[in-house]
């Protein structure tokens, strides 16, 4: 199985930008949809956006797109997830995760959080005013 580590998080103030990446080891990442979820505290974990094998299918969460936009370099074995005009309201662990079995298709509406086979251990955004 995939083991999945995200890094990029950190301390912004609003109006800033962040990139997140998502590096994969253990497996390829080209063979797996890849998406990014977030956690806001006392809320619920929900996907911001995916993206299918080639990355030439991608979802974004309607209300962040334009803001936000995911990517990935599979011949660097990572994913990203680029995060400008943050807001405070954007606060949040951020998760990256994978799933083998995932199809172009459906990549643009799985978003059920246990359809997900790998997840990673999450990077902490924090926006200020």
């Amino acid at each position: 199985q995939v083991q999945l580590a995200e890094s990029g998080g950190g301390l912004v103030q609003a109006g800033g930008s962040l990139r997140l990446s998502c590096a994969a080891s253990g497996r390829t990442l080209s063979s797996y949809a890849v998406g990014w979820a977030r956690q806001a505290p006392g809320k619920a974990r929900e996907f911001v956006a995916t993206i299918s094998r080639s990355g030439t299918t991608t979802w974004h969460e309607p209300t962040l797109k334009g803001r936000f936009a995911i990517s990935r370099d599979n011949a660097k074995n990572t994913a990203y997830l680029e995060m400008n005009s943050l807001q405070v309201e954007d606060t949040a662990v951020y998760y990256c995760a994978a799933d083998a079995t995932i199809s172009p298709a459906t990549v643009l509406a799985v978003r059920e959080l246990n359809r997900w086979d790998a997840w990673g251990q999450g990077t902490q955004v924090t926006v200020y005013a």
